[in-house]
Formats: C-alpha cells, sequence, structure tokens
C-alpha cells in the first residue's frame, strides 16, 4: 500500500500565497482555521489546507 505524502509548505510559502502576513498566518493556525502540523519544530501547512481555507473563504462571501 502506498500513499502519496501531502505537499507541504512553510509558513513563508503560505504567506505568499494568501498575501497576508506572518502574523496573520500564524493567527489562523492559533484559531485552527488552517491546519498545519509540526515536524521538529518546524511549522508546516498542508498545501490542501490552503485549498480549503481559501475555498471555505469564497463560500462565505457567495
Amino acid at each position: 500500500m502506498s500513499t502519496a505524502a501531502p505537499d507541504l509548505l512553510t509558513v513563508a510559502d503560505v504567506m505568499a500565497r494568501l498575501k497576508v502576513g506572518r502574523s496573520k498566518v500564524y493567527d489562523l493556525i492559533r484559531s485552527h482555521r488552517l491546519a498545519s502540523i509540526k515536524i521538529d519544530g518546524a511549522r508546516r501547512i498542508p498545501a490542501d489546507a490552503v485549498r480549503d481555507f481559501i475555498q471555505g473563504q469564497m463560500a462565505e462571501v457567495a
């Protein structure tokens, strides 16, 4: 059985994709609006989580 690992983004990657600052990304993580994991102290955000967050935001304004 083989499963592909999700693409993991750094906080800086997410900042660039969402066009927001570092504190906003950490605020989204703290408020559980953006899923993340920690690997040896390094915060990583699955690319799917960013996509889901954007889709959720779009659904709220529709």
